[in-house]
């Protein structure tokens, strides 16, 4: 009774492609705050 789970090729590129989004948006969300001292630029 040792069933392997199969995940669909595009579930695991979507998941890969998520991942990827997100440390490029929390890169930019150092960047932003490095550079201009705030954590949401344009709010004060």
């Amino acid at each position: 009774m040792n069933k392997s789970k199969t995940v669909e090729k595009e579930k695991v590129v979507a998941e890969k492609l998520n991942g990827r989004f997100a440390m490029i948006g929390f890169i930019a969300l150092i960047g932003a705050y490095l550079t201009t001292g705030q954590i949401i630029p344009g709010f004060v």
